[in-house]
This record gives C-alpha cells, structure tokens and sequence, in this order.
C-alpha cells in the first residue's frame, strides 16, 4: 500500500544564481527568494491492488508527487509510507546508461531492484517480447528513438516483480500498438493486486483503468473520488481557465453531476423523446429519439453553439456533434430570447446504461452553460450485444456437404 501523510514540497526561486549565496550571508537583511510550494498538504492512501490516475494541468505538481512517493525527491513536510517494492517509470529513459546496450540496461535496472541474476535472465525474453525492439536490444540506448525508450523502459518496470507500480505519462509517446498492448498490461496487473499510481493527460485511459482519481490544481488536491467525477471537473477547470475555483452554479435547478458556463445563455430543460415524441428513460436498440434542448439567453449572442455527448457507464466518450458539426446556423439572439433545438438520430447504441451531456457554447468551444451527465438513459435489446454500437451485422452462410466437396476436389 502507499500512505501519503500531510506532503508537502518548497521550492525556493531566486531571480539570480548569486542570490543564493548573498542569503546566506549574516549581514544579509532580507529574503532575496520567493516560495513556491509545488504541493502542501496532500493526503491520501491507496491500498493493495488499487489503482490511483493522478490527472491536472501542467505544473500542478503531479510529477513531483510520483517523485517524493518514489523517494527520488524529500518532502518539505509530511511523509511517504510504501510497503512492497516500487519500480517506477517517471522520465524518459530514467536510470538508463546511454552507452549500455538495452539487455544491459534491462540487466542494471533488475540489479537495482534487488533481483538476482538468474531472474532477471528468466524474466529477459517476457522483457524483449513486450518491448518489441527487435535487434535493437543488443544496441546502445543512445541510439534509440524516444518510443524505443519507451517501450524498453515500461517493459522492465512492469517484470521486475513490483508490488508497487509508479508511471508517468509512459504512453504519451508510444504508438498505438504498444498503447494498446500496455493497457491490456494494466489491467493484468490489476488482477494480479499490484498497485499502480499513474499520471496521464488521456482521460478515457483514466476512467477506463482507474479505481479512483486524484485532481491536483495548484499544488493541492481539488477534488478525488470517482473517475468520472473527478474528470468532469478537471473538463471543467480546462474551459473555464479564469477561474481559480469553479463551483456548480446554485441557482441552476437541473440535476448534472457538474455545471459551469460565463451565462451568456441558460439551459432551461433537457429532454429525451421516444419515437411517440414521448420524455423516455428507456429506448430501444434503433429507436429513432430526440434530444431536445431548451435554453434562454442573458446576454446579445450571434451564432451560439448547442452540443451533446453520449457516455456510457464508464464514463467513456460515446458520441457527441453539435450545430457548427451539422452546419447549422442558429443566427442571433437577444436577452430574453429562447432556444428550442432538437438532435434526431437512431439509437443504434449496444444494450447497456448510458449519460447525456449537454451545452451552449461560443463557437471557439468556451461554454455558456455545460451540464455534464444531465440525464441518464438505459438502451435495450432483445440480443445480447456486446460493446457500444449496434452495427447490425448481417450474416451470410452456405453448407458444403462432404460428398460434393469431395467432387469437387477429383
């Protein structure tokens, strides 16, 4: 398990480099640094088996946490406890020697995490398969391109037997391949109850392997809990970067998950209609239905936007379009103006349960009024389908009895 206690991290900035040796003088009558705390007091556990997506935006410290977890970096105040061995993939090419070759390397790194020789030697041929450098192996890393580090380095983290796994953005710069072959690597070791801190700017990776998320903004945690929550305020935060704190608008009265917008319009109503023009929580697979969107202006506007997102139960992105992707032109609108659209389309979705996203926005993406996970609805078939999309396959077939075949074959 990882317990962080109270972590917190200074950083003393100077505007220059012989600032710092003047501080230290004793006739010296003032402070010639700035603080700069890279994290205060942060406080979580994650406990054996777990995995923990760290997400938020540059520089609010993410890094520098897997750094201190790791003990690459020393708290300011508060402490790490880890129990189990931690192998960690926290920069590009991290701990590799660039004149060593990647099977040196791979050798080096298994040393240093304490495993015996003839483990590492067994655990080489697992190492070379997933990192599939080919002959690049037996080359110096020095002449590896930045995906081949990458590659290289994940696969000798995730063999060396730790009990602890700390990554981060390992698969920023590997293709999809590889991307897809390190997922399926995760959720192997999920089942196996290693536990994994993880940083990552792609947040249906988050969602999709992540038993809960962290967002850190400024140094400190914003908000932790569910995957998909958590994220929905991160989306949040990313529109809306005026604010320092965005919190749910109170005088709003539909029920989302997360709201935000500058309230150039409101969105009064949110309904989702049947094929009898009937409000549904249910439709069937291939139903035709409407998404009708009723909203308000505040504020003059030309050209506002109204778009929706389909999620399904993981909080993965499903489908969403919006009236500029249908090129359509909704022209200007005074305050006190109302705003009734409808999105017409089949349903051809898989049976399973699934969340409705709606907003208006400027045309260059900034929100008037975003609610996320406004209305939930439940797609049904008489088949069980699997996945999200309903592509109505269409099956073709003959039988060939032996006797003919045989004919045919003389």
């Amino acid at each position: 398990m990882v317990l962080v206690q109270n972590v917190s991290k200074l950083y003393c900035l100077y505007h220059r480099p012989s600032d710092r040796i003047r501080e230290v003088f004793p006739f010296a009558n003032k402070k010639l640094h700035t603080d700069f705390w890279a994290l205060r007091d942060i406080s979580f556990s994650v406990e054996k088996g777990e995995t923990l997506g760290l997400v938020g935006p540059n520089g609010c410290g993410k890094s520098t946490l897997l750094q201190i977890i790791c003990g690459i970096l020393q708290p300011t105040s508060g402490r790490v406890v880890t129990t189990g061995r931690v192998a960690a993939l926290l920069e590009l090419g991290a701990g590799f020697n660039p004149e060593f070759t990647g099977r040196e390397n791979v050798a080096l790194n298994g040393e240093i995490m304490g495993l015996s020789r003839a483990a590492i030697e067994r655990a080489l041929p697992s190492i070379a398969a997933f990192a599939d450098i080919g002959e690049f192996l037996e080359r110096p890393v020095k002449e590896y391109s930045s995906g081949m580090y990458v590659r290289l380095a994940f696969a000798t983290a995730i063999h060396v037997e730790p009990e602890i796994l700390v990554v981060d953005e390992a698969l920023a710069v590997g293709d999809a391949v590889f991307a897809n072959r390190c997922v399926r690597k995760f959720e192997e070791l999920k089942q196996r109850k290693i536990t994994v801190l993880f940083v990552s700017h792609d947040l249906g990776l988050v969602k999709q392997l992540s038993d809960r998320a962290i967002l850190l903004v400024n140094g400190r945690i914003h908000s932790q809990g569910e995957p998909s929550q958590v994220i929905n305020r991160y989306i949040g935060l990313v529109l809306e970067k005026q604010r320092a704190e965005v919190e749910p608008r109170q005088e709003k009265r539909l029920d989302a998950s997360f709201r935000h917008g500058d309230g150039t319009s409101e969105i009064l109503e949110v309904q989702l209609l049947d094929a009898a023009g009937e409000p549904a929580r249910t439709v069937a697979s291939g139903e035709p239905v409407r998404v009708r969107v009723r909203s308000i202006f505040h504020q003059p506007k030309t050209d506002p936007m109204v778009g929706i997102l389909i999620r399904n139960r993981i909080g993965m992105d499903v489908y969403g379009t919006n009236t500029r992707v249908e090129q359509v032109a909704l022209g200007s609108f005074e305050p006190g103006d109302e705003l009734e659209l409808d999105f017409e389309f089949e349903c051809w979705l898989g049976p399973q349960q699934y969340t409705l996203t709606v907003a208006t926005q400027n045309l260059d993406g900034s929100s008037h009024d975003w609610l996320d996970d406004v209305l939930a609805f439940e797609v049904v078939d008489s088949r069980a389908l699997a996945g999200v999309a309903n592509l109505r396959a269409k099956v073709a077939w003959q039988k060939k009895p032996r006797v003919a075949r045989e004919r045919a074959l003389r």
